[in-house]
């Protein structure tokens, strides 16, 4: 059974993240910021028993996003040298 309270401070977790990945100022807290909500958003759908869409979520939506975000970060950086 799913607890709807579990899954309501993860909502608002996700949420949280989220608006502190849109208004902080720098930009690599905003790219941990939102990796820290695609991994919650992993734990959501680990909560409401779909493994499947977890696993999916947190290779690509917290793993390989976050790390092309990352890259161009860095290639960013690099050019303004």
């Amino acid at each position: 059974m799913i607890n709807p309270g579990l899954s309501s401070l993860f909502i608002f977790l996700v949420f949280l993240a989220s608006l502190l990945a849109v208004e902080t100022k720098k930009v690599f807290r905003a790219v941990l910021f939102m990796s820290l909500a695609g991994i919650l958003t992993s734990v959501i759908f680990v909560l409401w028993k779909a493994p499947d869409v977890a696993m999916t979520e947190a290779a690509i939506g917290a793993g390989f996003t976050t790390f092309l975000f990352l890259m161009a970060l860095n290639r960013i950086k690099g050019k303004e040298k």
